[in-house]
Order: structure tokens, then sequence, then C-alpha cells
């Protein structure tokens, strides 16, 4: 029965009218504003860390698990102690996967582009980077909400340094309070978002935002995991996602890898003095040079997979 559940999520269909194609030169990935929920949505992935432990990644492809985001790094100092043991079996098992950066406002952020760069191979078929953006309260070094101005300037230095050096068009996470406090209004609506609603459809969380992937649960049960895991659909169509995938998720006239040197972004237009004084204080360090390393095609599990193990999704609740 638990096999059975998600085999129906997988019959579902995704409402083709919502359905919004990438324009020339944006990103590849289909988005939504609107689904009627997470089993109309036949692609699912997961997103992992040090957390999840040793993970048997043959099964959790077997699973029927078609995307992978891998946390990588912390702020400017910080690998997720798994991160290389994930990456690499990842890819020898043929599940697509992406590096994800947790954000830490109290760092200046070339130190983190640097970072991430030192640590995240450019891979010609890996997903797009990541930038996890989030007030992180709990931290007992970094309990930080920087202006809205700097933020958005902030996270400006990291997408373009990315897109620059791997040729590939950032995608960016969000959960709800950062995204209504410092994203909403469309801003940045010329990324790819992954959006976290484990309570709601997205619509009711992030009104007006076009989404390529919805984190749903938390709670997840896969096998070839021991723990709980984060699960994720994809916007698109099986077919869609295949189509993505055939051309190493790159979006319209970028080359297979793009490295280049980082320039810091420069403020936007109006930002208040203080955050121009804080962003003029954060020094550019010596850039790191990542050597480039060809991987097999991204595998793309096929329509009669078998399902992915799952646990019943919680009950509702609303987290704010």
């Amino acid at each position: 029965m638990v096999l059975m559940g998600l085999a129906l999520a997988g019959c579902g269909s995704v409402p083709t009218a919502e359905v919004s194609a990438p324009q020339t030169g944006d990103h590849p990935f289909p988005t939504l504003t609107h689904t009627v929920g997470h089993h109309a949505h036949p692609v699912h992935g997961i997103d992992v860390s040090k957390y999840q432990g040793q993970i048997d990644w043959e099964q959790v492809r077997a699973a029927g698990v078609s995307f992978a985001f891998i946390k990588a790094t912390e702020g400017g100092d910080r690998l997720d102690s798994r991160f290389r043991e994930n990456w690499e079996a990842s890819r020898r098992a043929g599940v697509p996967r992406g590096a994800y950066h947790f954000t830490y406002w109290c760092r200046p952020m070339a130190d983190q582009i640097a970072w991430f760069k030192r640590n995240v191979p450019v891979e010609p078929d890996a997903l797009p980077p990541v930038l996890d953006v989030e007030w992180n309260f709990q931290s007992p070094t970094c309990p930080r909400r920087v202006p809205v101005a700097l933020a958005q300037a902030k996270m400006r230095e990291f997408l373009h340094a990315m897109e620059r050096h791997y040729g590939k068009k950032p995608i960016i996470y969000a959960d709800i309070k950062f995204h209504r406090e410092v994203l909403a209004g469309n801003e940045f609506a010329e990324y790819p978002f992954w959006v976290r609603s484990v309570a709601a459809v997205p619509h009711e969380r992030y009104p007006g935002r076009r989404w390529a992937f919805w984190q749903i649960t938390a709670t997840g049960r896969v096998a070839g995991i021991n723990t709980p895991v984060d699960r994720n659909v994809f916007a698109g169509t099986r077919q869609q996602w295949q189509q993505i995938a055939q051309t190493g998720f790159r979006h319209r006239g970028q080359p297979a890898t793009a490295v280049a040197a980082a320039t810091p972004a420069q403020p936007p237009a109006g930002m208040p003095p203080q955050a121009l004084a804080l962003a003029a204080a954060e020094t550019t360090p010596t850039q790191v040079q990542t050597a480039t390393t060809s991987v097999p095609a991204a595998a793309v599990p096929p329509a009669d997979t078998p399902g992915m193990t799952t646990a019943p999704l919680p009950v509702s609740r609303p987290r704010f």
C-alpha cells in the first residue's frame, strides 16, 4: 500500500493550462503558479545533507527518485561532511543532482562564492547550483536579518557569479517567511524557484510566484535512506524532464560550462545608506580555480520505474 500511494501519485497529470514554458534565453524549467496538489506531479526528487547519514544511491535510483539536491556549503567556511560522498555516489548511480549553498547573511558574499566554487566542481550534466536563502535566526554565530535591499544585492552577487562559473542560471530556494519579506512582488522572476510549502499548495503561501520545484514534506521515506528525508516534485511533465536532462539542464544560448572570474555585483539604485555601507565593507578574496570534470549523461528513470517508498504525508499544520 505504501508503494501504491506514490504510484498513484505518478499517474496524475500536471494542469497543462497552467504550465509556463521558459522563454528563449531564460532558464530551462517549466513553471507553475497553481496546482491541485503534489499528486498531480509525476517527477519526484529529494534533498539531502549529512543528517541522512550514509545513503545507498543505487536503491534511491531504483525507488524512482528522478533528481536530488545535495547540501554542499554554508557561509564561507563550512562544508557538509557528506557532500563529496553524496556527490560522487549519486553520479555513479545515475541520479541527476545539484548542489546547494546555505547563505550566512553576516559573511561577505564574495567569501561564500569562493568557498562554493572551491568545493563544487563544474560538471556539464549537473543541475544548476542552488542558493538557499532564509533568515537563520537559530544560528549561534549569525542570527542576523539584514536590510532587504542588501539581502537582494548579496543574492544578485552570488547568482551572477554562479551563472558565469557554472554556465547555468542558478535556482533560488526560499522559505515562506524570507520570500514574504524579501522576494514578494515577483523579485528575481528570471530565476527558477524552489519553494517550501508542507502545509498548503504553493500559491497559498507564495502568491503570484512561479515555481519549478516544490518541497512537499520533510518526513518522506525513501528506499536506501534510513532517516526521514525531504521530498520534492518538479512542476513539469516526465517528458519535459527528460528533454531538459538531455541538454544538461542548460538554458538556451549557454555553453556546457562557462568558468569566469567573479566580479562584485553593483548595489541596486535606492539602497539605504546603511545597506550601502555594509555592502562596501565586504571585500573580495582571491578566486579559487575549480577543475572542469566530464561525467556521463544524466540518467532519467523510465515511466515504469517502481514508485518511491514513502510514508503518508503528515497532517497539515501552519508553519508561520
